[in-house]
């Protein structure tokens, strides 16, 4: 089935799952995390718009989100600098009624004199804390055909106890349909879990607005989901492919590790299919003589003296002589001194670690490091 994409609004909820992460989310939003040596998160659900066809987006935020307007600047890197459609960055007290949300549903309410002048007959909603690289072509032909209310992407496979008690999970019939949602449950085992993606008509979300606020309603998964999933048609779209769900910072550190193993960057990273980001014009990484790298994401602007192994580095990371990275992620900036040794640890922007100091921790608890900080 053919499907109209320049029919579909895209809204991007930059701020959604801000205390899942911890301390990284601690001076900026969940969208404008760093991840995989050059990226930021909102790159994922924004690139993956852009490219099944959506032009129109909106980026609906709540706070700490200046680094992230830094990043999205003119929005060019996506082809969104439009006279038509384009991005919109929607803050929070989008009117004089409005106050800081507390759910999805007083989020979308800020923004409704920015939806309402939307022409799209479709709305396709994502958070940032998934990324895949997906097409939402086949689930905007799946919602149309079926005739649902909403379409929900999922995946179906075996979870722990930790991976689920921060989710959504739906459990749907033969034929695919919701018949009852638990959030944020104490369970383990085979699941339907929700990548927060929903897809369904303007006209649907927003008389699903006014109504719930009207009745003073804020939560989309508790008041719209689970307590009318029997009088709405809720389907749900099986998603197969490669995705990475980011719910702690243990698998922050888990979803950045998988990328080494090339078979799932090329799983995510499709030549067809990219996933932009804003460009910056640093040197190419440099390596030093006597220096190792293996199995490791050098990004550019980076100096290698030292030995790295098994690590991703975003960019301008400086590693001293006689040190030895290992299993680390290093965001923008972070410089080592001499003969250090760092092993499963997580440095924010501009830390500085001092020559001669040894920094080890777990893979299941991986040490963080604040962003400018001093060891």
């Amino acid at each position: 089935m053919d499907v109209n994409m320049g029919n579909v609004l895209g809204l991007v909820f930059a701020n959604m799952h801000d205390t899942t992460l911890g301390d990284i989310t601690k001076n900026r939003t969940m969208g404008s995390v760093l991840f995989g040596g050059r990226y930021r998160l909102i790159d994922f659900p924004l690139s993956n718009m852009v490219n099944s066809g959506i032009s129109e987006i909106g980026v609906i935020t709540k706070s700490n989100y200046q680094s992230l307007l830094d990043h999205l600047g003119s929005a060019r890197e996506w082809d969104l600098a439009r006279k038509k459609g384009g991005l919109y960055i929607l803050p929070p007290f989008g009117s004089v009624e409005s106050t800081l949300y507390r759910g999805r549903i007083e989020a979308l309410y800020g923004a409704m004199s920015f939806i309402k002048c939307s022409r799209a007959k479709y709305v396709i909603l994502s958070d940032c804390d998934v990324v895949t690289n997906i097409d939402y072509k086949p689930i905007l032909a799946q919602h149309i055909e079926s005739g649902a209310d909403i379409t929900a992407v999922v995946h179906t496979g075996v979870y722990t106890s930790d991976e689920i008690k921060t989710s959504t999970v739906l459990n749907t019939d033969e034929s695919g349909r919701v018949s009852s949602v638990l959030i944020t449950p104490e369970i383990s085992g085979t699941c339907t879990l929700s990548l927060n993606m929903f897809v369904m008509s303007m006209e649907f979300l927003t008389e699903t607005i006014k109504d719930s606020m009207a009745r003073g309603l804020v939560s989309f998964e508790r008041n719209i989901l689970q307590d009318r999933c029997r009088d709405l048609k809720i389907m749900t779209y099986e998603y197969e492919n490669y995705f990475s769900k980011l719910n702690s910072v243990s698998s922050y550190f888990a979803a950045n590790m998988k990328l080494l193993d090339p078979e799932n960057s090329q799983k995510l990273f499709v030549a067809k299919r990219s996933i932009y980001t804003k460009v910056s014009d640093n040197a190419p990484a440099k390596y030093d003589l006597d220096c190792t790298v293996k199995n490791s994401l050098i990004a550019d602007g980076c100096i290698i003296e030292g030995e790295v192994e098994n690590s991703v580095l975003f960019r301008g990371v400086k590693v001293g002589k006689g040190t030895k990275v290992k299993n680390c992620i290093l965001m923008q900036d972070t410089v080592v001194g001499d003969n250090a040794e760092l092993n499963y640890l997580i440095t924010d922007k501009n830390v500085h670690i001092s020559a001669n100091h040894i920094l080890t921790s777990s893979p299941e608890y991986p040490m963080y490091v604040g962003k400018g900080a001093s060891v």
